[in-house]
């Protein structure tokens, strides 16, 4: 069987661990991105590069060999001493006024596989027309084609540094929420970190005052045991969620396997879904702290985001799903808040990438600052912009059957869904269908693994599972 060629997809890169994903693979992708760097980007390139990974098997020998091949490129490398979060690796870029970076991560994706993400000088996803510069390139490379340079070799010669990112981050983070004033409050914050690398992260920001931080899952395992995979979902978070009521917490958060998405949990243990976090951070923003600027969400993040838009008179964009949409339109329009379905948020005063560090503590000090429980949050939402319930289906499916499946979806073009008259239709990256309510439904396969995706947000839970069951009828799946 040939290998399947190296795509970048919604985020990335992500493949099986030895089978299209081997080191090979990797310097074959590195040497394509430092030649396009150096082409495109040429005073970038100069500046060098941050490399960093994840806890997956191996993680560290795949980021030694995309910083060998930089450095073979003669482009300077900084390597993260230890496995680092997605969105503090974003922010070393910044900070240490990098042209670029290089993740080693599968973020959410089940233990058997390994991701390359890129990113650009600001910090966030290189935007899609670029990745799409790099794919071409790639596909003119062979194995004789990449340049390398052996680690030690690069250190001694001044090209290779490994460095600690955490330091800096922390004092970024300090000047955006009070720090202090969280680790004061009388409360207890349970954390499950998924056996990713936001491990002790939570713990460490938050010790040395009242506030008790307990760590779930806490140790590096790439195995992920009792996790279908690292997703901050309501499958994957049992133990969260069974634990919050028992320790008598005050809230709940997840973060995945590389830390830029964020799960949560109310103070009774009820799951609280990607569409109300976002719409509890962008309220926390716009009435608690008083902020001003648009919010960008994508096209299957929720319409509270809307409402709220109308309300407090912010403008709202939206886009295809994807960072690498999201990041490029937070940087045109100076978006107070970033987001999608998927759960990760970026901030304005930040780097456009998704961090589900920075959004728990802002979920938290929404908790603290009002003095309202979770549970009580979701309900002076909801009395702001109605009542939102919102669920996500994943199934899997021969890959075979995709235009079959797109086919048939295409053959059909529905005036009404489980009873519900359809107002509007699109079928740019997926199938969405607004229905006259407000509701809405979408059939999306996955860019990051062979998932075909229905999600459906409505004014109640029945509603919501009855629109998801009709597009799956659509689908024939």
């Amino acid at each position: 069987m040939e290998p399947a060629p190296i795509k970048f997809g919604t985020d990335g890169w992500r493949a099986i661990i030895g089978a299209d994903y081997t080191v090979a693979n990797v310097r074959l992708l590195t040497q394509a991105v430092a030649q396009y760097w150096q082409k495109v980007h040429p005073a970038e390139a100069e500046r060098g590069f941050v490399v960093a990974y994840d806890t997956r098997f191996n993680a560290e020998m795949f980021a030694t060999a995309a910083v060998e091949v930089l450095a073979g490129n003669g482009i300077p490398v900084a390597l993260t001493a230890v496995p680092t979060p997605t969105p503090v690796f974003a922010h070393a870029i910044v900070n240490r006024q990098a042209g670029g970076g290089i993740t080693l991560t599968a973020s959410h994706n089940p233990f058997d596989y390994q991701g390359y993400k890129v990113r650009s000088g600001y910090g966030g996803a290189t935007p899609p027309e670029e990745l799409a510069e790099i794919e071409q390139l790639l596909g003119t490379l062979q194995p004789r084609d990449v340049r390398s340079l052996p680690v030690a070799q690069a250190e001694q010669q001044g090209l290779c540094v490994r460095f600690d990112p955490a330091l800096s981050y922390l004092r970024h983070i300090g000047r955006l929420l009070d720090l202090e004033g969280l680790r004061a409050w009388e409360g207890t914050l349970v954390v499950d970190v998924m056996y990713g690398a936001g491990r002790d992260w939570f713990s460490n920001i938050l010790q040395g005052g009242s506030l008790r931080v307990y760590d779930l899952h806490n140790e590096r395992n790439p195995m992920f045991p009792d996790l279908h995979n690292p997703e901050p979902i309501p499958a994957n978070l049992q133990d969260l969620c069974g634990l919050v009521p028992r320790m008598g917490a005050q809230l709940g958060l997840a973060t995945d396997g590389d830390a830029d998405r964020l799960g949560a949990c109310d103070e009774k243990g009820g799951f609280l879904n990607q569409l109300t976090v976002m719409s509890l951070l962008a309220l926390y923003l716009l009435e608690v702290r008083n902020q001003r600027g648009p919010i960008v969400k994508t096209f299957t993040s929720s319409t509270m985001l809307t409402r709220l838009g109308e309300r407090f008179n912010v403008p709202v964009h939206e886009t295809p799903v994807g960072f690498k949409y999201v990041a490029p339109k937070m940087l045109e329009t100076d978006a107070l808040l970033g987001g999608e379905e998927s759960g990760g948020y970026a901030f304005r005063g930040h780097v456009p990438e998704r961090d589900g560090i920075l959004a728990g503590l802002f979920l938290l000090d929404y908790v603290v600052q009002s003095g309202r429980t979770p549970s009580e949050l979701v309900e002076h939402l909801f009395s702001l912009v109605g009542p939102h319930y919102y669920d996500r289906l994943d199934l899997d499916f021969p890959q075979e059957e995709r235009a079959n499946i797109t086919a048939r979806i295409q053959a059909h073009e529905p005036t009404k869904l489980a009873n519900s008259e359809v107002v509007e239709s699109r079928a740019q990256d997926g199938f969405y269908y607004a229905l006259h309510d407000g509701a809405w439904v979408c059939v999306r396969f996955s860019g990051t693994e062979p998932i075909m995706r229905i999600y459906a947000e409505a004014d109640s839970e029945a509603r919501v599972q009855a629109l998801i069951q009709a597009a799956r009828a659509l689908a024939g799946v």
